[in-house]
Parts: structure tokens; sequence; C-alpha cells
């Protein structure tokens, strides 16, 4: 793995965050809603309808599992982390991929004073017991995947198995300054892992000549196509846009949508809909496609919200809360206002006919309270059971 160092001190992860400025500001979580349709493209009601969601509930066996696992930790054992990404390997062992990283031991107050914090890990799910991989060394220990420069580093997002190999989409970031948001988007890169080791086996630049615009969210392989959906993240503005290459492999030839045919000019992709999250998940359901995200149209929302639309490319239909996550806000099960979630998605390998498993990160715009209260930081599971078509 990776030998290069994490980057030091306490900073907040800003997978998901709307605005650098805006939480920087001191902008308090609210639960009032801003309607914001500039800029918004064209939904459509036409096409399959909305599945009907018939249950919402915890999955408390996703939670507990990674509760007892981060509380047992010790100085190399994961013990919280965002940007939770998962896939099931050939072999049946299932890893969980994660971006900024505690490792390191919880005090019986639930504190971690001593952790290390590295910026992506893996956690191997085997014969129902968990371990860790990081890079570096056990007593120094940093990212599985770390740029040559140290300013920069990578958060980890999509993911598929094709031609013998683990591959994975990863942001690289880079500081600007010092101060908590003071870092700017570089490019995306393809690593490729070892389907038996993990071992890293390459890292390539996938297309990235567009300012803003990530092509990390999420794959679809549908017919001859794996469909590679992005996000323009303008910071209080996000849209998604949407790639396919033929086959599996992301080093072909890319296409980009253009609203009504494919181009291969990544600047002529098209914005598909407004205020998506940084991540989301779009799977099939029903006949049609089931977008999974966090509703960014307003500031630190608790709501995961859901479209449908009778094609990988939409049109998506009208949004559906499906979800409103109960650990955020000043009214939220922490009672603390600076308490966030992010980055909602959906866990296609634990899928069990129309019943999902969705994650979502939890965090807080104190970094001090990540710190302090180890269960913050760590993913949170639903299963939304959807009536059969």
């Amino acid at each position: 793995m990776s030998t290069a160092g994490a980057l030091p001190g306490r900073r907040l992860t800003r997978r998901g965050l709307v605005s650098a400025g805006l939480a920087a500001g001191g902008l308090a979580v609210t639960g009032a809603r801003v309607a914001s349709a500039e800029g918004r493209p064209p939904r459509s009601t036409d096409g399959p309808r909305m599945p009907v969601l018939r249950s919402v509930r915890r999955a408390s066996w996703l939670e507990d599992m990674f509760t007892r696992y981060g509380d047992a930790a010790d100085a190399n054992t994961w013990s919280g982390g965002d940007g939770t990404y998962s896939a099931k390997l050939p072999d049946g062992r299932r890893i969980w991929m994660f971006s900024d990283t505690f490792l390191g031991p919880v005090e019986p107050d639930g504190s971690r004073p001593d952790a290390a914090f590295i910026n992506n890990s893996i956690v191997v799910q085997e014969d129902g017991e968990l371990r860790t991989i990081h890079g570096g060394t056990r007593e120094n220990p940093a990212a599985v995947l770390a740029p040559e420069d140290p300013n920069a580093w990578y958060w980890v997002n999509a993911n598929n198995i094709a031609g013998g190999t683990l591959n994975v989409i990863y942001l690289e970031f880079a500081r600007t300054g010092s101060g908590m948001f003071d870092f700017v988007w570089r490019r995306t890169v393809l690593a490729r892992f070892h389907l038996e080791t993990l071992e890293v086996l390459s890292v390539h630049e996938l297309p990235s000549s567009v300012e803003n615009l990530e092509w990390n969210p999420w794959l679809l392989r549908v017919g001859p196509y794996t469909y590679i959906y992005g996000v323009e993240d303008l910071g209080q503005k996000k849209y998604m846009r949407i790639a396919r290459v033929r086959g599996d492999d992301l080093l072909g030839r890319w296409e980009f949508f253009t609203g009504d045919g494919w181009s291969s000019v990544e600047a002529e992709s098209t914005r598909v809909l407004a205020d998506v999250s940084n991540s989301y998940s779009v799977t099939p359901i029903n006949g049609g496609y089931l977008l999974i995200t966090q509703d960014t149209s307003f500031p630190f929302s608790n709501e995961i919200v859901g479209y449908f639309a009778p094609t990988p490319t939409g049109p998506f239909g009208e949004r559906t809360v499906l979800y409103r996550t109960p650990e955020t806000g000043p009214d939220g099960t922490y009672g603390n206002p600076n308490v966030i979630m992010y980055g909602p998605h959906e866990h296609p390998q634990f899928r069990r006919g129309n019943t999902l498993v969705v994650s979502y990160d939890v965090n807080s715009l104190n970094p001090d309270d990540v710190w302090n209260d180890a269960s913050i930081y760590r993913p949170r599971f639903v299963e939304l059971t959807f009536a059969p078509r």
C-alpha cells in the first residue's frame, strides 16, 4: 500500500457540505426549506411512476457491526470514517471503503484523543470478522492510496469489478491554504486493486478537463454500457451529469450525455438534474431507475430524497422525500446544531427484492465534536422497502 503520510491536524471532512463559505460563516443547521429553482433542468412527470415507499427501518445489523468494531479499536483499527462505499468480492468477502478515517482507541467516555487520522482506508468483512487495511506502517499509519504531493489526498468513490481487478474511483484534492476549507479538487483517478490481496496495482487519470466536474458518485451497468454519474459542484449548486463507456473498462472511450445524444467532448455534457449531492446512487427498480440523493437545494438538509426515471439518463420526475435523518441539527438526537449528514446512496450487494440498504454519513461542523464523541463520525444505514410494480 502507499506509504505517503496522512494530512496532519484535526481537519473537518468536507464531503457533502453545500458550501465552504456557508459553513465558515457559521450557518446553523435548520429545518427550513429554501426553494432553489434557478438553473434547474426540467423534470418530467411522464414514464414510470415513483415506487411507493412501504416502510423504512434502521439497518441496525450494520450499524451495530461498526459500533462494536470501532469501540474496540486499537491503534491500527478503524474507529470511524465517512465516504462509505462497499463491494462484494468474487470470493465472497465484502469490503467497505472509507474516505477520511480515524484509527485508534476509543476511551470509555466515547472520546478518541489519541486516534490517528488518514484520508482513506479499507475494512474487510469476512466470516463475521472485520479487519482494517491502511498504508504506511503500524507505527505510522497512512492512507491506502495517496498522491505524491504531500499537500494532496484522495477520497474514495464508486467502484466496479472488471478485468480481474477491483476498480475504484478517487477524487484528488489539495490544500490551498491553512484554513479548514482551503482546498480544491484537482482531478479524478481510477485505482486498480488486486482482488485477493487488495494491493494497489495502478492509478490512472480519468476525464478531468472541466472545472468543478467530478465523475465520482456512481457506476451502473445497463446493457452494453457502464454509465458513469458525475456531479458539477459549484458549492451552493450541484448538478448531475452523465457519461458512459462501452463494456465495463473505465479506461475505455468515454461518451458524455448532451441531453439528446452523446459526445466525445467532456465540456459538451449537459446538466441533467439540479440539487444532487456529492455522493448518490442510481439503480434499477420496478422497470425504471431510482436516484437516491441528499436534497442540496437548502443548506445542510436532513432529507434523503428520491427521483424516478424511465432510463439511466432520465428524465427524472418529481422529488420524493424518502427519509429524514434523526441525528442532525439542534433538534436531532445529539441536540447539536453542528451535526450534519451527507452522502446517501444504496449498497446494491445487500438488496433483497424491493428492499434497499442505504447508507449516509454523519459529521459535525465543529471538528472537536468527532474527537470527543466517536459515535458521531460513523456511517448510518436504513432499509427502504418499496411496493412492487
